[in-house]
């Protein structure tokens, strides 16, 4: 599953076709807590509706059936993920300042067809999406959106989610889901799919469990710590990025190469070497790259977290976005743990903080030096970052965004989740967007083909330059773990800034 802006993708012309949820209002079936995540999403929803500065993001994935579609096969199959998943059936509500999730129950809910016309050329196709994908909005039932364009040789599907219903992770669930199930269907077959828990569980025991947290509880310490070296809740993102604090821009969406599959298995070998992994050797080459830019020689940033663990619980140590390391990949999609097949937003996100190695290319010590910091990490992950940020924060805890440009960091090898050894065959790609920020934010990810960045940053002259320049550093700080020496970048696609991802 590679992970590229909208802007960047290439879906042959056909006849569109969606289908949208219906529902008898009267038949929820259950009342939960949404989750600290969805609270702190629908709220700042709901603060910057009517404001230039509104709050919107979302979350697309598309893949490839070929051979002539059975749409009735593809409907039923659509039908049955929501059906299974109780957060794609649910509707938010603010009850005395809490925000509630009312789940519909499973036979309430029916899907209505419409054709919406046949497209001839891509250009036209592609504007059409785009602006129906951005047609999601937080605050109106449903969360998400379904179709597909067909073709007499194949069809293209797509759903595009708000973020409060899912996560990155999400995306290979839906369409390893769906690609089972579209197969067993079609051969008048029964599907046969792994347990899948529910999401709304999650949350509900989340908000129960955190929500008498106070700022003196000891298990805030590892927080606390971190504030203490880094001065503050936020760490900076260590470069001028030319954006005023209190100020968001629209975004410029890029996706580039950083190795081919050759060089990722070399990357992988230096990074087992030195005692580390893939993700902790982009991690170390992440911090080596900005120290040699004039950064900090002490790397802190925000990494996003799975709670996909086997109780679905974070106390038990997450993973980095996607099984970082070791045991992690391998079960990163095992029939075993039902939360590996949920959908729903189960990430939190954690501090990391550790010193660059001294000499400029002492890979070895910094990548041992992420991987000590990274397991730290893993002890204290129990505590959702939402709540964290509002206990130790609480002055800046009122912003519907972060309030500068932060430092964050995002890994997930895609050949690990479920589904991921067919991905070369459905070909699914991941498109996430948001409408506006203050800052630079980078989705590491390895495929079959090998390790890629999707980088979102403001487009602003000194974000383009800083993003260019930390680029090419990277590439060659990562070739040099791999055993290159001396090498030079390939130089990176530049035509992409005229095409930012976004509208202002």
């Amino acid at each position: 599953m590679l992970q590229i802006p909208f802007s960047d993708a290439t879906i042959e012309p056909g006849t569109v076709i969606s289908w949208s949820l219906h529902t008898k209002r009267a038949a929820a079936i259950s009342l939960t807590s949404a989750s600290f995540n969805q609270d702190k999403h629908h709220s700042s929803s709901e603060a910057t509706r009517s404001t230039s500065d509104g709050i919107a993001s979302s979350i697309t994935v598309t893949f490839e059936i070929t051979g002539e579609l059975d749409t009735k096969a593809l409907a039923a199959a659509l039908l049955l993920l929501v059906r299974r998943h109780e957060v794609l059936r649910c509707e938010f509500q603010r009850l005395a300042g809490d925000l509630n999730c009312t789940a519909l129950a499973p036979d309430s809910i029916t899907l209505e067809a419409e054709e919406v016309g046949r497209f001839h050329n891509g250009d036209d196709l592609h504007t059409h999406l785009d602006k129906t994908f951005k047609s999601i909005d937080t605050l109106s039932w449903p969360l998400f959106l379904m179709g597909a364009v067909v073709r007499d040789n194949g069809a293209t599907v797509y759903l595009c989610f708000d973020h409060i219903v899912c996560d990155g992770l999400s995306m290979p669930v839906v369409v390893n889901e769906l690609q089972t199930s579209y197969a067993a269907l079609s051969a008048d077959r029964t599907p046969e799919l792994p347990a899948a828990a529910s999401y709304l569980t999650f949350g509900d025991d989340q908000r129960r469990r955190y929500a008498a947290l106070r700022p003196d509880d000891d298990r805030l310490r590892y927080w606390k710590d971190f504030i203490r070296g880094n001065g503050g809740f936020f760490p900076r993102f260590p470069f001028d990025l030319g954006v005023p604090e209190g100020h968001l821009y629209p975004l410029v969406n890029r996706a580039l190469p950083l190795l081919d599959p050759h060089r990722t298995d070399a990357l992988a070998a230096g990074a087992r070497a030195s005692g580390g992994s893939v993700f902790t050797a982009v991690l170390a080459a992440a911090a080596t790259a900005q120290h040699r830019f004039g950064g900090p020689g002490v790397y802190r940033g925000l990494l996003p977290i799975s709670e996909r663990t086997d109780e679905g619980r974070g106390e038990h140590g997450g993973v980095n976005a996607g099984e970082a390391d070791g045991a992690a990949d391998e079960a990163a999609g095992g029939a075993s743990n039902p939360w590996q097949h949920s959908v729903g937003w189960f990430v939190n996100t954690m501090p990391i903080e550790f010193r660059v190695g001294e000499g400029g290319t002492d890979h070895a010590t910094t990548i041992a030096r992420a991987r000590t910091a990274y397991g730290a990490l893993q002890r204290h992950t129990d505590i959702p970052f939402v709540r964290a940020w509002e206990l130790l924060a609480p002055e800046t805890f009122a912003l519907h965004h972060w309030p500068f440009p932060v430092n964050f960091f995002s890994y997930i090898d895609f050949r690990r989740t479920p589904g991921g050894l067919q991905h070369p065959l459905w070909k699914p790609k991941l498109h996430v967007w948001a409408a506006r920020g203050n800052g630079i934010s980078h989705w590491f990810h390895r495929t079959a083909t090998g390790l890629h960045v999707n980088m979102l940053h403001v487009d602003t002259p000194q974000a383009h330059e800083i993003g260019d320049a930390l680029h090419e550093e990277l590439v060659r700080v990562l070739r040099e773990i791999a055993g290159e020496r001396d090498s030079v970048p390939v130089p990176i696609p530049r035509p992409s800034r005229a095409r930012p991802a976004v509208r202002s």
